[in-house]
């Protein structure tokens, strides 16, 4: 498949990857409540417990799949998460007790890997000049799925019922494995040949040797333990700016859509000022929007302008992992992909893995909104670290090359 075909087709799969989830896993509370009978007074703490028991696994496994993947071939990894999850999906929609949802989610997180592999498969075959699009119309689509999902989510947990939802997050993820198989492409021969001619291997411990590799994970890290801080409390907040539960599931589905119609236009947009102007500097621009107006969504006591905020900081959001996943695809050779992609989405759940914690105990004691303003304020701390560590050496503006960073 040329890297035209591909880029698309990794779009669409990228969309119903992120669809799928989108239309579960932010009204998790709602199904522990409605479907599996947990009490409202202990709905942060399992909450996070099983938000988090899916990322814990996939920090572990995501480095492993990662080198697999390296050695193996992205495509058997690509359909193995994908097969992997469309089975959970549904066992996801079957459980009658939380402790149940725990181990299907425990599961989810043993499956983990599609969207590395699917990185790890664009940057080896898209040209260099074209990297950033490629990456930020990816984003594109994931960003789509996260607008599509919330809303099919929410109309189906109306109509139908939240299990529903399972199911067809599970089709989704049945299509995207049956299309993996059928339409990629990969020569195991270039894989084979790569493989030989490596120097000596040092493997996902050469690559955190490497400071931009290091400082690029760390705040993957540190964005998804912002993103997941305050997702798993979100819907009780947007609950507390309502006044009431009612449609509760429909009401939130159409907020959290709100980033991703923003998103949408933004993602490919970003990784052309990537291009532009460097992809370290777009991401210091993506961060720092996305910290002011996370802070400005914990002011207003309605929703209207709640989502007006959080619609503004959706456009600069969606600059900030393709930036990330940049500057990887300049920093390593095509057969470290696989790895540096599994490590990245390995740092990202280990903030997975503490944001959904640390959220819900910070709601439980000083409310939502601090959660809220407090995922803002993370962002923010975390570009003036960048900044401050930022290398010396490197063009003002331009990507940092892994020779002279190192």
């Amino acid at each position: 498949m040329q890297w035209k075909a591909l880029v698309w087709f990794l779009t669409v799969t990228s969309l119903l990857m992120s669809a799928s989830y989108t239309m579960l896993v932010p009204f998790l509370p709602m199904y522990l409540i409605e479907e599996l009978g947990v009490a409202a007074t202990e709905v942060n703490i399992w909450s996070g417990i099983i938000f988090s028991s899916t990322f814990l696994i996939s920090a572990i496994m995501a480095p492993i799949w990662g080198a697999m993947a390296d050695k193996r071939g992205r495509k058997m990894m690509a359909l193995r998460a994908a097969a992997c999850l469309a089975i959970s999906y549904v066992w996801g929609g079957m459980v009658e007790t939380p402790w149940e949802l725990f181990a299907m989610r425990c599961f989810q997180g043993f499956s983990a890997g599609l969207w590395p592999a699917c990185l790890a498969i664009m940057t080896s075959a898209a040209p260099k000049e074209k990297m950033g699009w490629c990456l930020g119309l990816m984003q594109g689509g994931m960003t789509a799925g996260g607008v599509l999902g919330p809303l099919f989510g929410g109309v189906l947990a109306e109509v139908f019922g939240m299990r529903a939802s399972f199911y067809l997050a599970g089709a989704a993820l049945g299509v995207i494995a049956l299309g993996i198989a059928l339409f990629i492409k990969e020569d195991r021969s270039v894989l084979v040949q790569q493989n030989h001619n490596k120097k000596s291997d040092g493997g996902s411990m050469k690559l955190l040797k490497v400071p931009v590799i290091f400082r690029m994970l760390m705040a993957a890290a540190v964005v998804q333990l912002a993103v997941m801080l305050v997702q798993p409390v979100l819907p009780l907040y947007i609950a507390e700016l309502q006044g009431s539960m009612d449609n509760i599931v429909l009401v939130s589905g159409i907020v959290f859509s709100v980033v991703g119609i923003s998103g949408v236009v933004a993602a490919p947009l970003w990784g052309r000022a990537g291009t532009n102007i460097g992809y370290r500097w777009a991401l210091y621009l993506a961060l720092f929007g996305s910290g002011i107006f996370g802070i400005v969504q914990a002011i207003p006591d309605t929703i209207t302008p709640f989502v007006s905020w959080r619609f503004v900081g959706g456009i600069f959001f969606a600059g900030i992992f393709p930036a990330i996943n940049a500057l990887f695809a300049e920093n390593t050779l095509p057969n470290e992909r696989g790895r540096v992609y599994g490590l990245s989405y390995a740092f990202q759940q280990i903030g997975s893995v503490a944001g959904p914690i640390l959220g819900g105990l910070m709601a439980t004691y000083w409310g939502n909104s601090i959660v809220v303003m407090a995922h803002g304020a993370v962002l923010i701390l975390l570009v003036a670290v960048l900044y401050a560590l930022r290398p010396k050496n490197a063009e003002p503006g331009s990507g940092i090359n892994i020779k002279a960073d190192a």
